[in-house]
């Protein structure tokens, strides 16, 4: 189902049933074997198939007995790189980069103005 027929609750976790049977289904066990496996009641893992809402625990019991937990970094990624994002913090670095250089170049030339001067008074 695409992301965009996904506008409600209801919908989401109904496609999630219907993708966790189908996957229950393809390695041939029963609702008690997956549920014996996730150690969670039958009744449980029914309402989860049917679209219901179900403890998180429940669920992750679930997707770890069918093997499918390593998608959840895929569905939740650890963090998210924006463009924009990533944009604007390199805008930001090259910024100061820029503002520091010119001002430790305007120190180094009023420390070298200074020590001419300073030279130069010595000198007469």
């Amino acid at each position: 189902m695409p992301v965009d027929d996904l506008h409600s609750d209801d919908a989401v976790l109904a496609e999630l049933g219907r993708r966790l049977e189908r996957h229950r289904l393809e390695r041939n066990w029963t609702q008690e074997q997956l549920a014996y496996r996730a150690q969670i009641g039958r009744a449980t893992l029914q309402r989860l198939e049917r679209g219901r809402s179900v403890q998180s625990s429940s669920l992750i019991r679930v997707l770890r007995a069918l093997e499918l937990l390593d998608g959840l970094d895929t569905l939740v990624p650890s963090s998210l790189e924006l463009p924009i994002a990533q944009l604007e913090r390199e805008r930001r670095t090259d910024r100061r980069r820029a503002r520091g250089r010119a001002h430790k170049t305007a120190r180094a030339l009023e420390e070298q103005r200074w020590q001419w001067g300073d030279e130069r008074g010595a000198e007469t």
